[in-house]
């Protein structure tokens, strides 16, 4: 028989962790998850790691199967960090600075359109917080950040900040994230700059 997970009601990252833990153990699981982040969360975790999955409406969450030919090994389990090794920048404001308010956005706004003029770019850039707001249309860095997107630099939003802000539905760029993804790339990044 296939164990079941309930991970509803989780908040992030306690169901990715829930079932990468899981996973060691099992070949196969269903698991239950809520709309939206959790559910986004758990199926790039498992896209990126290589793992057959299917996904079912249950009720007014999911249940995602996963196993069937060619899982993933417990080898395999390590880590779904994009590339690691690089510069990443981690944004947890939409402001630069403690000052004004309306200088320090300015100042964030003015540094992020700086970044097109730079020789190196960062590898990542993670978005937490208030900085997620940086990342949805209409914000005056939305289209440097599109910019940066298309020249291979990773951007990343907080899914939970996002949700949390009722904004989600308004990020035009980049991928939402998590916090183990966040984690896991910060630590395996050569430097972490953090505004």
């Amino acid at each position: 028989m296939m164990k079941i997970i309930d991970c509803r009601g989780m908040v992030c990252p306690a169901p990715v962790i829930t079932v990468k833990k899981a996973l060691v153990d099992e070949s196969e699981l269903e698991v239950l998850l809520d709309d939206g982040a959790p559910r986004e969360n758990i199926s790039r975790f498992l896209r990126n790691r290589g793992f057959v999955f299917r996904e079912e409406r249950s009720g007014s969450g999911w249940l995602v199967k996963i196993g069937g030919e060619s899982v993933a090994t417990p080898a395999d389990m390590k880590s779904d960090i994009r590339k690691g090794g690089g510069r990443t920048l981690l944004i947890t404001s939409d402001r630069l600075g403690d000052g004004q308010p309306e200088l320090g956005a300015l100042l964030m706004k003015n540094f992020i359109h700086t970044l097109l003029e730079t020789k190196e770019l960062p590898s990542d850039i993670f978005f937490m917080n208030s900085g997620v707001v940086l990342a949805i249309e209409g914000s005056e860095s939305y289209e440097a950040l599109e910019k940066l997107h298309g020249m291979g630099v990773g951007i990343f939003s907080c899914g939970l900040c996002l949700d949390f802000m009722g904004i989600k539905d308004k990020k035009r760029v980049g991928e939402t994230t998590n916090m183990f993804t966040a984690v896991e790339t910060l630590f395996s990044s050569s430097q972490v700059i953090r505004l």
